[in-house]
């Protein structure tokens, strides 16, 4: 059946950065989907572009094709597991990409980026800078007039844009399809719980949609040292349950393997992870390797938001993966025909 589409805001134009290139693909097998499914006659394709580096360090991204007028989309992730580049690195790339586009005269510039940098430097708690809103400023000022992301870690970084706009995505519909429909779990045996407080909210919403119910851990943490806990309590009843712990990001492990200890401590039966951005820093792959070894834990569910590729997913016995892609091509597709996007944040 043919769909009415409104007046766009320009041809659709999506380039990548070196590292979002994978994810850039994805969102166009799916744009293209989408355009089969409206009988548009549509054929989305990356456009050219060439990511420059230079013997000093220097980068920058040149745009081989003319993209006037078109409503641009910039794909890019900051921390690739399968690219010797840095957080840095992929950050100054998507800012000459970003500003390259501006020059090319692009009607509008959206970057599309599954994972926030900077996010976990949202406030400040001594003399340092607020590095998540520097970011925004500096995204502005390379010529975005919008963000797209996925679970940001801290919800005051939408007010760090003054002239543009971020859409937080959320995998937690994903996921909750996913246990519903593959691991068709028992929701009388279930109990959702978080890490921390912070991600109490987050855990709330999965009990209220899936009927089960919730349990909160509560950590002390020590700031002296990066990622250290000093300790970590249980409040709710976890006992011969099966524990759904959700969270936005795994970095070192460090919180989360403290959190599986506590649930089999006091009593739960099976343990699943659900993390919207599996960043598996540093040793965080041996101790999740070390913790489903000890029967701490059974299965982690992660996004393609962080791509680990295949021989990774295949190779690790407790992770799987489920792919966002839709929903960003979603969410870019109704932004271009001017559709709404709201009922897709939730």
């Amino acid at each position: 059946m043919n769909s009415v589409i409104p007046a766009n805001r320009g041809s659709l134009s999506v380039i990548a950065c070196d590292s979002g290139h994978a994810f850039a693909e994805r969102i166009i097998s799916e744009l293209n989907a989408i355009s089969r499914e409206n009988d548009q006659g549509i054929h989305h394709r990356l456009r050219y572009t060439n990511e420059v580096h230079f013997a000093n360090s220097e980068v920058k991204v040149v745009i081989e094709e003319n993209i006037r007028g078109n409503d641009l989309y910039i794909v890019q992730c900051m921390d690739d597991p399968l690219s010797p580049k840095s957080i840095n690195d992929n950050l100054m790339a998507l800012m000459t990409a970003i500003h390259a586009g501006h020059q090319s005269d692009a009607d509008s510039i959206t970057a599309v980026l599954p994972q926030y940098p900077y996010s976990r430097q949202e406030r400040k708690k001594t003399r340092e800078a607020i590095t998540a809103k520097l970011v925004a400023s500096m995204l502005e000022m390379a010529g975005a007039r919008r963000v797209i992301t996925l679970d940001i870690h801290a919800e005051a970084i939408q007010g760090f844009f003054n002239r543009g706009k971020l859409e937080d995505l959320h995998a937690s519909r994903l996921f909750i399809n996913h246990l519903q429909e593959y691991l068709r779990i028992d929701p009388t045996q279930v109990v959702v719980t978080s890490p921390d407080v912070g991600s109490a909210e987050k855990a709330r919403r999965y009990s209220k949609v899936l009927g089960c119910d919730l349990a909160i851990a509560d950590k002390a943490r020590d700031y002296s040292t990066t990622s250290k806990i000093e300790s970590m309590r249980l409040v709710g009843d976890v006992k011969g349950k099966q524990v759904i712990l959700v969270d936005d990001m795994i970095a070192t492990g460090g919180t989360l393997v403290n959190a599986l200890r506590l649930l089999k401590e006091q009593g739960a039966e099976k343990t699943l992870v659900l993390i919207s951005l599996p960043f598996f820093n540093g040793p965080c792959k041996e101790r999740l390797d070390k913790a489903y070894q000890d029967g701490l834990l059974d299965m982690v569910i992660g996004t393609d938001a962080v791509f680990h590729g295949k021989d990774f997913v295949d190779s690790t016995p407790w992770y799987t993966e489920i792919s966002v892609a839709p929903l960003f091509a979603r969410v870019i597709y109704n932004i271009n025909t001017k559709l709404s996007v709201s009922e897709l944040l939730k």
